[in-house]
C-alpha cells in the first residue's frame, strides 16, 4: 500500500496548528513539522547559525547564543534578497529531515506541516495537499493578536508568502477556517475519509 503523505499548508495564522493538533490528538497521526526542523537548523552551535552570525554580526544573537528571531524577522521581512539567502540555507536542511523521517516511518499516513510548501518547492514530498484558509480580515486580526504585531507588520508577513488564492488553486483539499472550530474539524474528518489522491 502506498503511503499517504498529507502536505498541510496555508497562510500564516489561518489555522494550521489547530488542524495539526486535531490530527495528532484524535487520529494519532505522526506530525512532521517544518518549523521545528527550521528551528533545529539554527540551534546554538549549528553551521547555519554560524553563517547567519557571520553575515549580520553578533547582534543577531541573544545573550545565551540563540538566534534573535525578532531581529532576524525585521531584516528578512523587509528585504526579499536576505529572505532568499536565509531560505537557501534552511530549506535544504528541512527537506533532508523530512526525507529521513518519511523513510523511517512505518505509518500508512503521515502529516507534513509546511507553511512554505510551495515556496520551498517541497510539493514532491507529499501525495496530497491540504490548504487551510480563512478570510483576509480574520487572518490579519489573528496574526496581529497572536504575534503582537501592528497592522503594517502583520501585512508585511502575509505578503511575504505566496497568495492564498494561488495556494488554494493548487490544493487537493481545501479547509475553510472562517467559521467555527466544529465546522473546521468536520471538514478534516471528511478529508481523511476520502480515498488517497495518489
Amino acid at each position: 500500500m502506498t503511503k499517504r503523505i498529507i502536505g498541510l499548508t496555508g497562510g500564516i495564522a489561518t489555522g494550521k496548528t489547530t488542524v495539526t493538533n486535531y490530527l495528532a490528538s484524535s487520529y494519532k497521526l505522526p506530525i512532521l513539522d517544518a518549523d521545528i526542523y527550521a528551528r533545529e537548523a539554527v540551534s546554538v552551535g549549528s553551521p547555519i547559525l554560524g553563517a547567519i552570525a557571520q553575515r549580520y554580526g553578533q547582534q543577531i544573537l541573544l545573550a545565551d547564543g540563540n538566534l534573535n528571531r525578532q531581529k532576524l524577522g525585521e531584516i528578512i521581512f523587509n528585504r526579499q534578497d536576505e529572505r532568499n539567502w536565509i531560505e537557501s540555507l534552511i530549506h535544504p536542511y528541512v527537506r533532508d529531515r523530512f526525507l529521513e523521517a518519511i523513510t523511517q516511518s512505518s505509518s500508512p499516513i503521515l502529516v507534513l506541516v509546511v507553511p512554505l510548501l510551495f515556496e520551498a518547492g517541497m510539493t514532491d514530498l507529499v501525495t496530497e495537499i491540504w490548504v487551510v484558509h480563512c478570510s483576509q480580515e480574520q487572518q490579519l486580526q489573528r496574526l496581529m493578536q497572536r504575534n503582537q504585531l501592528n497592522q503594517e507588520q502583520a501585512q508585511v508577513r502575509i505578503n511575504s508568502q505566496l497568495s492564498i488564492a494561488e495556494k488554494l488553486a493548487r490544493a487537493n483539499i481545501v479547509l475553510d477556517n472562517s467559521s467555527s472550530l466544529e465546522v473546521l474539524l468536520k471538514q478534516v474528518d471528511i478529508a481523511l475519509k476520502l480515498p488517497s489522491v495518489n
